[in-house]
């Protein structure tokens, strides 16, 4: 399978090429552009690059969340503006922590993806990595810090931390080595890492029609809780 996967879920841009789970090609910027104004003409130049014509993809995938509001609504309206063009192109939306698990697949023991929320809030999910497979432990979900390091514990076992919440959670476990943060080159958005996760589960592949966004928008309760904190 020919995927063209698709991350504009924050700050960088990233489009890349596989088939049958062999890389072709990848380019990932950050800029201060919006994604709508960089992302389609590098998925063209991309496809440029690899002599690949639009017509040999098979599936279209996407970060579908969480993330940027206006970046994860421009990723999915590429990758549905692409099907309606072409008919028979199959799509997909992928969580942006599986896909950052997947950008650290070769780690052994559980993975946890964190992205900053608000305050002591973060996106969170678990995974274990083994033989280079992901399987997933907890689903993605709004937690506060506490719960998050609760879990961790109750796990045991080697651990990674990854996301822009990774270093404020690794404080919690300074003295705990088996508890690690990811390297920073593997905490950028790769969109490789997409479509490796559509290779590792077929059944994230959709109709354009159900592909959406999932934002986990925090609870009024939650947004009431930080800001209790903060004041």
């Amino acid at each position: 399978m020919t995927i063209l996967s698709i991350d504009t879920s924050g700050k960088t841009a990233s489009v890349a090429l596989t088939r049958d789970g062999r890389l072709l090609g990848e380019t990932s910027i950050v800029t201060r552009l919006t994604h709508s104004q960089v992302i389609l003409p590098m998925v063209q130049r991309l496809l440029d690059e690899c002599e690949t014509d639009i017509s040999e993809i098979d599936c279209a995938a996407a970060a579908n969340g969480p993330g940027s509001y206006t970046g994860l609504r421009i990723g999915i309206g590429a990758v549905k503006g692409m099907c309606l063009g072409r008919s028979g192109l199959k799509c997909a939306g992928v969580s942006t922590l599986l896909a950052l698990a997947y950008n650290v697949a070769a780690f052994e023991g559980n993975i946890y993806t964190v992205l900053r929320a608000r305050n002591t809030i973060c996106y969170f999910a678990a995974f274990v990595s083994k033989g280079g497979r992901i399987t997933r432990a907890h689903d993605d979900c709004l937690m506060e810090q506490g719960e998050v390091c609760e879990l961790i514990r109750s796990n045991g076992g080697r651990a990674m931390l990854i996301g822009d919440y990774a270093m404020q959670l690794k404080a919690a476990f300074e003295a705990d080595d088996s508890v690690i943060l990811a390297p920073d080159k593997d905490s950028i958005a790769r969109a490789s890492s997409i479509a490796a996760a559509v290779e590792g589960d077929e059944t994230l592949i959709t109709t354009p029609e159900a592909l959406g966004v999932s934002y986990l928008q925090p609870t009024k309760a939650q947004k009431d809780r930080a800001h209790s904190k903060e004041s």
